[in-house]
């Protein structure tokens, strides 16, 4: 199984999948296979909607590695673990996610957004964190903050991320990845512009 921290740490980029409709969920494996040609090897499906376990199933299927993500609870990591997640992600430290993730060595990426969210999950013992949502409460600069009162924490910033931003997030010395829906967004021909151009974006080069 390819380890996803080391592919978020590599790629920098986390694509986030909320399937709303049946049609979308026909649409899954030209996304799969877009992900292939454009050699971005994970992404992580929310469980928003009836289609979530079902869409993380078909993609752990095609060998991509892919997480969960509005695991709001220890019933919804069980399901997502039944069904190929190989990472959990959810808007908010949870528990009993924490202590489902741990008892099943699962990487978990528990949201936080507060000094004190922060504090908390690194008291757990979690030092990786989803940063939510980012944009909106200036998350630039509340991260560049962060690097300096918590130095053991890495954040992988989501919530209004996209190609006019990535780079600036990138570029700070405590994200390792970015996520977003944007990188997936429109159609294939689209998709594949988005994410090599993301790719571009988050380049050591881009960052000189």
């Amino acid at each position: 199984m390819q380890n996803p921290l080391e592919l978020l740490t590599s790629y920098r980029l986390l694509p986030i999948l909320t399937v709303r409709t049946h049609e979308e969920l026909q649409h899954l494996e030209h996304l799969i296979t877009t992900l292939k040609e454009e050699d971005l090897p994970i992404i992580e499906v929310t469980l928003r909607t009836p289609f979530g376990l079902q869409t993380l199933t078909r993609i752990h299927a095609s060998g991509l590695c892919v997480g969960a993500g509005t695991v709001r609870n220890a019933g919804h990591a069980r399901e997502a673990l039944e069904s190929g997640a190989a990472f959990l992600v959810s808007p908010a430290y949870r528990e009993d996610v924490a202590l489902f993730a741990r008892e099943h060595s699962l990487l978990y990426l528990p949201g936080v957004l507060t000094p004190l969210e922060v504090e908390r999950a690194l008291d757990r013992g979690f030092t990786i964190l989803k940063f939510f949502p980012a944009e909106p409460f200036q998350g630039v600069k509340v991260l560049a903050h962060y690097a300096e009162v918590f130095p053991e924490a890495q954040f992988i910033p989501t919530g209004g991320i996209d190609e006019t931003n990535v780079s600036i997030y990138c570029s700070l010395p405590n994200v390792i990845a970015c996520g977003g829906s944007w990188l997936i967004k429109g159609g294939f021909e689209a998709v594949s512009r988005n994410i090599r151009n993301a790719k571009t974006l988050v380049s050591p080069q881009a960052r000189d």
